[in-house]
């Protein structure tokens, strides 16, 4: 049986690349595996990737030497969550508000799990959970 080893994966649309590659860099460290005009790639705890695109950068199709990737564009902000130890959850706080990068919100989770949201520089909203959430993790 095949199974689904996770996401590898996430893309964002940004308006300015150059600001939004900062903006992650700076705040959680990742470091960028690949940069060009159209994308910024980041590695996430070396186990996914975070895709940033430049708005319209990807709204016609890419031929590249091993084929061809699809148009695909963004629609809107999204939603997405970086997970984190529980140790670490003031850490965070204190780290995000070094930066002025003001938190949204705090949510405590009747499970255990705790929550910071915040908005990146294109107003994604950025999760950061603790275990407990998801029975998964």
């Amino acid at each position: 049986m095949k199974h689904v080893l996770g996401i590898l994966e996430t893309a964002l649309y940004v308006v300015n690349l150059e600001r939004a590659a900062r903006f992650y860099v700076d705040v959680f460290g990742f470091s960028t595996l690949s940069a060009s005009d159209r994308l910024v790639a980041l590695n996430v705890a070396d186990k996914s990737v975070l895709l940033l695109f430049r708005n319209g950068s990807t709204e016609e199709p890419l031929e590249i030497t091993g084929g061809v990737i699809p148009p695909h564009g963004p629609g809107g902000t999204t939603h997405f969550a970086f997970s984190i130890a529980e140790d670490d959850f003031t850490n965070w706080q204190a780290e995000l508000s070094a930066k002025h990068v003001p938190i949204e919100s705090v949510v405590n989770w009747p499970g255990g799990a705790r929550s910071l949201y915040f908005r990146d520089p294109d107003e994604h909203l950025v999760e950061l959970i603790t275990e407990g959430f998801w029975s998964i993790y």
